[in-house]
């Protein structure tokens, strides 16, 4: 649902460019926001999510444990950079300052947030991510309990007992 409210978005702010425009000036910098080829990078990654979350719905409505594949490996993509993301926030902590001042000066309690002390801020962030982190990490095991549960419901192996006076087979 939330890929698909990004994917309107999206295609709201491409077919209106000036309705999703920010000047240099209201970001801060010398760059550009969103610009066209970006727009479509990001709808595509849109789309595609769309496409995985789905195939990943039918096959498990479906019983089919192959459709799910695609959802789990993303997860662990998903997963890993975010882990990469707690790394670089533990190893240069100075970046998240350095990130707070290339925000725009309209940025809601921007001024607050500067204000805290730098290693309290970095361990209000590191928290915040291991909170995520362990999310994230509960519903890959629950995508994969489901891989197994349709693999082990569809596998055909039963094991026959047959029983005589002498001898088990």
């Amino acid at each position: 649902i939330i890929n698909s409210v990004v994917l309107l978005i999206l295609l709201s702010a491409l077919t209106d460019p000036d309705q999703y425009h920010l000047t240099s000036a209201e970001l801060g910098g010398e760059f550009e926001f969103m610009d066209d080829a970006n727009m479509c990078i990001a709808t595509a990654i849109s789309l595609l999510m769309i496409l995985i979350c789905a195939m990943a719905t039918y096959g498990a409505y479906k019983q089919h444990a192959a459709w799910i594949i695609p959802f789990f490996c993303y997860q662990i993509f998903d997963f890993a950079l975010n882990t990469l993301v707690a790394i670089s926030v533990l190893v240069y902590p100075s970046t998240i300052q350095d990130y707070l001042r290339q925000l725009p000066n309209n940025f809601p309690y921007k001024e607050e947030i500067m204000s805290v002390n730098p290693t309290c801020l970095v361990v209000i962030i590191l928290l915040f991510i291991s909170i995520i982190l362990a999310f994230k990490g509960y519903l890959i095991s629950c995508v994969w309990n489901c891989y197994r549960y349709i693999n082990s419901r569809n596998n055909s192996d039963v094991l026959v007992y047959i029983t005589t006076n002498d001898t088990a087979v």
